[in-house]
């Protein structure tokens, strides 16, 4: 059987990608980073989704010798000019504390009007084989931000963020309903062709 590996820690991302890719590559093992020694993490100093993406998954696959997929994804919202953007995970200054970015943002479009409340969330999912060749595919969902958290599903900014033609927010999602209309979704759908093609040695586009 092939093999690829996640390139990442977060549980959340990992159970979710698993739950994605599972039917998409279904001869493919799918490993985490955990089942590697000395995986070093990867600091996301690029300022690009794709920039980030990249950059973990080249980083990953030349420190397993397997070909390594990752992502790199945020809320992009209209009013703050497309923040917090690649800062997502940590917009209120700590890592992945969801409850003090949620707090933040709401805090800074607390006087927006529910009409201009608009945003999307983004994911660039990336491929890298060993040898150095890679691809990545975007993908965004569009909606808007409620005024307050509502919903225990999901993660990050899943519990203010209503996908346009819903009334519910991806929190309030099952977890095969929002895989089915998400930004990471959507990503790793068009990126899986191109992770097939690579591992049976196909050439692949960038």
């Amino acid at each position: 059987m092939s093999r690829i590996v996640l390139a990442t820690r977060n549980e959340h991302k990992v159970g979710e990608l698993q739950a994605v890719l599972a039917p998409l590559l279904p001869e493919v093992e799918v490993l985490t980073v955990d089942a590697f020694e000395n995986v070093p993490d990867v600091a996301e100093t690029e300022v690009t989704f794709a920039g980030n993406a990249l950059l973990k998954a080249r980083a990953v696959a030349a420190a397993t010798g397997v070909p390594a997929i990752a992502d790199d994804s945020g809320i992009s919202v209209d009013v703050l000019g497309g923040a917090p953007g690649i800062f997502s995970a940590r917009w209120a200054g700590r890592h992945g504390d969801d409850a003090a970015n949620l707090a933040l943002l709401l805090a800074q479009i607390a006087d927006v009007d529910a009409e201009h409340r608009g945003g999307a969330f983004v994911c660039a999912a990336a491929l890298a084989l060993p040898d150095g060749t890679s691809a990545v595919r975007e993908a965004h969902l569009r909606g808007t931000l409620t005024a307050e958290p509502s919903g225990g599903g999901g993660f990050g900014y899943d519990p203010i963020f209503v996908p346009s033609g819903a009334d519910r927010t991806l929190a309030e999602h099952t977890a095969a309903e929002k895989n089915a209309i998400s930004h990471r979704g959507a990503a790793f759908r068009a990126l899986a062709p191109v992770v097939v093609d690579a591992l049976a040695g196909r050439p692949i586009q960038s």
